[in-house]
């Protein structure tokens, strides 16, 4: 692989920086909501599968209480 200067580097990372779409202000917003609703989604799931799964074990281990 060929060297390249640091300077050089420099240079094509800021071409390559330019190229890319970012994303506006809303688009953000949106997506970071839509993360948070799916986290809280998924945690009362797996917190709803948890107790059934603890009160299933408890019914057959005749255990806990």
């Amino acid at each position: 692989m060929a060297r390249v200067s640091p300077f050089k580097f420099m240079q094509e990372v800021r071409a390559e920086a330019q190229k890319v779409t970012w994303p506006t202000r809303r688009e953000t917003l949106v997506t970071t909501a839509m993360v948070f609703v799916m986290v809280a989604a998924a945690a009362a799931f797996f917190f709803v599968a948890d107790r059934i799964m603890l009160f299933a074990v408890t019914i057959i281990l005749g255990i806990g209480g």
